[in-house]
């Protein structure tokens, strides 16, 4: 039976009375006080120290929020978990405490703020929830959602002291902040946020096979041919890419078949049922499971569950960390790394899978991280074009006067109230209409910025005779699914939507799509060009029509329909090589708006900059070489195409320590050797890391080939994959059994007097004694150590990655 008790007083009192026994806190809040950190601190280290889990959620609203107080947070224990909402301007004003016991969930909602007034003698009403399992779970599920949402940081060091730089001046420049608190509150009522929501309403299935056991096809075909040889080349982990429309769902399940218990990870409610419902096609006689907010089952071949509830230890170890044999991961860039880190952290699976349509590194480079850069299957929309699998295009490039350039950009996307009132005006509707009209063919879906952008153009349509709805999460009296039926019987016209159509929706007979919003993020717009290009017997192509107007990532969005696009090319393209059968088409405002903003484009190193200090914040330190590669959204060799080297740019960028500058200057040759050296196999890499393997004090003296031999031997025979890349010539298969001798003359005559010769004496071979040739310092030792291992470990692992061709 739950409880609900109303408190107007004391809120503080009942949440150290939870704290006290808590095995879960989760403090959701609009702004946290030094003094309201104070008044839980005592007690929220000892709910840490006993291993209680603790995640906060505040946000930087008005800035409010006070950096002392997020400070604070980090210096009570640095097992609390705290995340920053960015709130960009719009309203943040959530205040809710969940905590969970061994036999108890308890829930306040109410109107208290992170404050010692609000939690001891101010005027606030709350309300207790406890005992509801229905009401705490799905508060919990909207919580995490919340926490791991794109808009939030992790707190850390480096994320604090850009929060103090920001505080400190926006406070400059709004002294009067109750003045200003009032004015924008005011505003958010007249026109409140309207991000499209995640849906939470089912959609349409791809329906079973009607009869017998169904095989893989097309690309699913190659893709499980790859799959297969990196379980036969020992690797634990892999990425597959392939495009919207080729059943990425069900290739996992044809993969899944090989393994007796399959985890199937989504951060999406209806891709967890979606998903659930192609494996039972693939696998009739098996039994399934969803694990999420709502639901809680665990038994079957496969569990389908939602990162959110996983990522909560309390349902995390309710599995043994070696339950699964396959660990699948759905389009996981949704998600904040650290909530996958931890899950994949505690399984220990044979393999695990990523699957992806989207894998642009600006906007996905967790699903790089995740799957260590082994890629072992890539076909996106352009190959498959090509080979018939999905629907050629005709892209159109209509020309938006609109001067983006005045709107202001929050960071990841325009400022929604200034962007409505270039918007939301009739010329532009009937701009908009003009080319849809122009250059239309049966069946829309018109992508828009926001709700308020799509309810006005589906009216301005309507009054121009057209059938047309606006279809999202607060239209009243409208059902998807029947608008989405409507809309394939072609009994409407379009339907205008926001993010709604970005995955998990299939409508094949749609042959048009409309973009009316600028592009933000090169993978939502992947995602909803996807939503046209697939095959149906109803269309032989499919037209996009685009308004393109100077926003950000106008002038590199084209280089998705580049066929032959290279990293290279990619702020180059203005009229890219498409596929036969597709043709494009640029208005010649369009050509001269995109020619102008390439010449305008930042420097190559202030993005490589950009993006260095984008993954610092997020780590909360110096990334590493390796994690720079995994985790960095610009590509790790562009810094040393740039900069000769990793710690060439470190010390241009003004991040190396005094002594780690001087040992950069004084030993730089030598690093920049270790990073540029040529490497066909990865010889050179492994002798040197058999030299580091001897520690900071002994890892720079000479070696000779016999030394050498064991560790070498052992590193490249060790896992299938090494073997397979490096030490499969038939002169060198001959030394999978180690035979000293054989290694010994393999390493004498390949890396040791090769890289002698082609090091222009910073090594020399002689009578075999591998040496390095310059004096290292006793006090440089383990500073060059480090710089060294990092940047070999680094080239061992981006020589070895699994790259589809």
């Amino acid at each position: 039976m739950s409880k609900v008790q109303l408190i107007t007083h004391q809120l503080g009192t009942h949440l150290l009375e939870q704290i006290h026994s808590a095995s879960s806190i989760c403090i959701l809040t609009s702004f946290v006080m030094k003094s309201g950190v104070q008044y839980l601190r005592d007690a929220l280290k000892v709910a840490a120290e006993r291993g209680a889990e603790i995640k906060v959620c505040t946000g930087d609203y008005l800035f409010v929020t006070q950096p002392e107080a997020l400070r604070m947070f980090l210096e009570i224990d640095p097992r609390i978990e705290v995340r920053l909402w960015k709130s960009n301007g719009v309203s943040f004003h959530p205040k809710a405490y969940l905590f969970q016991t061994e036999n108890q969930d308890c829930l306040f909602v109410g109107s208290s703020n992170l404050s010692r007034s609000a939690l001891s003698h101010g005027v606030e009403w709350s309300l207790s929830v406890s005992d509801d399992e229905d009401v705490f779970s799905e508060g919990l599920h909207l919580f995490l959602e919340t926490f791991y949402a794109g808009q939030t940081i992790p707190l850390n060091q480096e994320t604090l002291k850009e929060y103090e730089d920001r505080y400190e001046k926006f406070h400059i420049h709004t002294p009067n902040l109750a003045q200003k608190w009032t004015e924008t509150e005011e505003m958010d009522l007249m026109l409140p946020s309207e991000k499209e929501p995640i849906p939470t309403t089912e959609v349409i299935q791809d329906p079973p096979a009607p009869y017998g056991e169904i095989y893989p096809r097309f690309a699913q075909i190659e893709a499980l041919e790859e799959l297969n040889k990196t379980l036969e080349e020992d690797y634990d982990k892999a990425l597959v890419v392939m495009a919207t429309g080729l059943g990425k769902t069900y290739l996992a399940g044809f993969f899944a078949r090989n393994f007796k218990r399959v985890l199937f990870i989504a951060h999406l409610e209806e891709i967890l049922h979606q998903a659930k419902k192609s494996f039972q096609t693939v696998m009739p006689d098996q039994e399934f499971s969803i694990y999420n907010g709502k639901v809680k089952e665990t038994n079957g071949h496969t569990t389908f569950a939602s990162i959110y509830t996983l990522s909560m230890q309390r349902h995390l170890q309710v599995f043994d960390p070696k339950e699964f044999d396959l660990i699948v991961v759905d389009e996981f860039h949704h998600a904040a790394a650290d909530s996958y880190q931890r899950v994949l952290e505690y399984f220990k699976p044979k393999f695990m899978l990523g699957i992806t349509a989207t894998p642009d590194r600006n906007d996905n480079k967790d699903v790089y991280a995740i799957c260590g850069g082994n890629v072992a299957f890539r076909l996106d929309f352009l190959e498959a074009i090509e080979r018939n699998w999905l629907s050629p295009f005709k892209y159109y490039g209509v020309y938006d006067e609109t001067d983006y350039s005045q709107i202001t950009w929050l960071g990841n996307r325009y400022d929604e109230a200034e962007l409505l009132q270039l918007q939301l005006r009739d010329e532009m509707a009937d701009k908009v209409l003009k080319a849809w009209t122009d250059k239309k063919q049966t069946r829309t879906i018109g992508f828009c910025s926001s709700i308020k952008q799509a309810d006005f153009l589906s009216d301005y349509f309507n009054r121009k005779g057209y059938r047309t709805v606006s279809l999202h999460s607060k239209q009243m009296g409208l059902n998807r699914d029947d608008a989405i039926s409507q809309l394939d019987e072609g009994t409407l016209d379009i339907i205008f939507t926001v993010n709604l159509f970005n995955e998990g929706v299939d409508i094949p007979a749609v042959d048009t799509l409309l973009f009316v919003r600028p592009t933000e993020s090169l993978t939502v717009f992947t995602q909803q060009i996807g939503r046209g290009l697939r095959l149906h017997d109803t269309k032989d192509h499919c037209v996009i029509i685009d308004l393109i107007g100077n926003y950000r990532n106008a002038d590199v969005k084209l280089s998705l329909f580049d066929k032959d696009f290279s990293g290279k090319k990619k702020s180059k393209i203005i009229e890219p090589v498409v596929p036969e059968l597709c043709d494009i088409e640029l208005d010649v405002q369009v050509i001269n708006l995109l020619k102008e903003m390439t010449r305008k484009k930042q420097p190559r190193r202030d993005k490589l900059l950009s993006d260095y200090q984008a993954l610092k914040q997020e780590l909360g330190r110096r990334p590493t070489y390796l994690e720079l590669h995994l985790k960095g959204a610009s590509d790790s060799p562009q810094y040393r195409q740039e900069f000769s080297s990793y710690y060439g740019f470190l010390e241009w960028a003004g991040e190396l320590s005094e002594s780690e500058s001087a040992i950069f200057h004084k030993y730089e040759q030598w690093l920049v050797e270790v990073e540029k050296t040529g490497m066909a196999k990865s010889y050179k890499m492994v002798v040197l890391l058999a030299m580091l393997e001897r520690g900071q004090t002994d890892w720079s003296i000479p070696i000779t080939s016999r030394q050498a031999a064991p560790f070498f031997h052992g590193y490249l025979t060790e896992t299938e994959y090494r073997k397979q890349i490096d030490f499969a010539d038939n002169s060198s298969k001959k030394l999978w059994q180690y035979d000293e001798a054989g290694v010994s003359r393999l390493i004498a005559t390949m890396p040791m007097t090769k890289w002698s010769g082609s090091s222009k004496g910073l090594i020399s071979y002689e009578e075999d004694m591998f040496k390095l040739n310059f004096d290292i310092a006793p006090e440089d030792q383990a500073l060059l150590f480090e710089m060294t291992k990092e940047i070999c470990e680094y080239r061992l692992h981006y020589h070895f990655e699994r790259k589809a061709r």
